[in-house]
């Protein structure tokens, strides 16, 4: 096609995701090199978001795309049911040496919405394996996106996603979130803001009180990220997850951690629960995994989750018809190979404290309230008033979000995200390969961007 014809194909027959057909064209990205990408008419643009949380090694690798090339020649597709393929057992085995724990049975899936998914059907049929069937229910956070397919979509957090598709699954219940800059008004304790610890302890035992209010007897499992996302990137208070997991373990109630974002090397670990020394029953991943190179998810269980299959005819009755696809196995080999000889993870880990006081700069602007998030993950919060932590009501987030910031970063040069699923903020999450030039040019086209948002309120 043509330059003309793809543009108009684009606005006659492609429908977009979580996207406002308006009748402009849209952006269209035809290439990426290192940490960049350019559309279709040539202009360069930093990927401040890695794709959406995925580009972990940056764009362009040649040893990926020839990884692929070389699996497609030899055996492009075979499915995981009943049978192997080798590139399947080399990555699940590749992974259970890296995860913490004895989280050793991959499980895979062709993205992150059906790795939670299935994390959900296993934590209830592994309790009707062990004589407890009312262990049905599972608990999540407040403002936190768990994926699309029903069953995830019950566990997300966010009201505004989830109300055209009711009814949804039932049994998922909701507990506060750790956003630690609004603390006092998410406990209603004043000066928790100023007490990560007591904060941390108060949130997690918002957990214990919902298990104990539904009864233990009829919850399976808690879904929590290391950093949650929706929101704008809320780190864990210190104890926090210890707290959670000793709750977990006292109610034989499952812990998932859900790192289809914070797996590898977005908070300089493998694993998100390593950042912040806590191992989970259940990882749901994606995203990182390849680079996106190629699409493929996991969940990964303890063998004390898998130990019911083992042996006899007990059937984990789920599955996916491109999980585990050979190519896009070979492509998370190769990029986990790039992950070992570049030290990515010591790289994330050297410059997480200059991407952060980077970024913290930003905190001289009347708009921005507060800066947080780990590795290379964080979340800019907006705010009308610094004083009071007033925010944005919705008509006001609907003209500073839609109707300027997000065209306003791109069209500067810098693809991020723009998001009011809670209260508004920029998120920023750069390919991991990025260092403090390319933190210096994406603070400086925020400084000018924000600044001009702040003086059209």
């Amino acid at each position: 096609m043509t330059r003309p014809d793809v543009l108009k194909a684009a606005q006659d027959n492609l429908w977009m995701h979580f996207t406002r057909h308006d009748g402009a064209e849209p952006p269209m990205i035809v290439k990426g090199e290192g940490a960049y990408v350019y559309d279709i008419h040539g202009k360069r643009y930093l990927d401040g978001l890695a794709g959406l949380f995925v580009v972990q090694v940056g764009h362009g690798r040649d040893e990926i795309a020839e990884a692929a090339a070389k699996q497609a020649k030899e055996l492009a597709f075979f499915p995981l049911w009943s049978y192997v393929h080798p590139k399947a057992a080399e990555l699940a085995a590749r992974i259970a040496e890296l995860t913490p724990g004895d989280l050793n049975r991959v499980f895979f899936t062709t993205g992150g919405g059906e790795a939670v998914e299935s994390a959900w059907k296993l934590a209830k049929q592994y309790f009707k394996t062990q004589g407890k069937p009312l262990k049905t229910k599972v608990i999540s956070r407040s403002i936190a996106y768990h994926g699309t397919p029903h069953g995830a979509l019950s566990l997300t957090g966010i009201p505004s996603l989830k109300q055209v598709f009711e009814p949804l699954v039932p049994g998922a219940l909701k507990v506060p979130n750790t956003n630690l800059y609004r603390a006092d008004e998410i406990s209603g304790f004043p000066g928790f803001d100023k007490d990560p610890e007591a904060f941390g302890r108060w949130a997690a035992d918002q957990v214990g009180k919902a298990i104990e209010m539904e009864g233990a007897d009829t919850v399976a499992a808690v879904f929590v990220e290391p950093v949650q996302n929706a929101g704008g990137c809320f780190p864990p208070p210190p104890g926090y997850f210890q707290r959670l997991r000793e709750i977990c373990d006292e109610n034989d109630v499952l812990l998932v951690s859900d790192e289809v974002i914070c797996a590898f090397g977005r908070l300089g670990t493998m694993f998100g629960g390593q950042k912040f020394d806590y191992v989970p029953d259940i990882i749901t991943c994606a995203k990182g995994l390849t680079s996106g190179y190629a699409p493929i998810g996991a969940m990964i269980a303890s063998e004390r989750l898998f130990e019911p299959f083992k042996h006899g005819d007990e059937m984990f009755a789920h599955g996916y018809t491109f999980g585990g696809h050979p190519v896009s196995a070979a492509v998370a080999l190769a990029n986990l190979d790039i992950f070992e000889r570049e030290d990515l993870l010591g790289h994330v880990t050297t410059n997480e404290p200059v991407f952060r006081a980077t970024l913290e700069k930003l905190l001289d602007l009347p708009i921005v309230g507060d800066v947080r998030g780990s590795g290379y993950f964080y979340g800019i919060e907006l705010v009308k008033d610094k004083s009071t932590k007033q925010t944005f009501d919705d008509e006001e987030c609907e003209r500073l979000l839609r109707g300027f910031l997000s065209k306003a970063l791109f069209e500067a040069g810098l693809y991020c995200r723009a998001d009011d699923r809670g209260d508004p903020v920029v998120q920023l999450a750069p390919p991991l390969i990025c260092g403090p030039k390319e933190f210096d040019e994406i603070e400086s086209i925020l400084r000018s961007v924000l600044t001009e948002a702040w003086a059209r309120i």
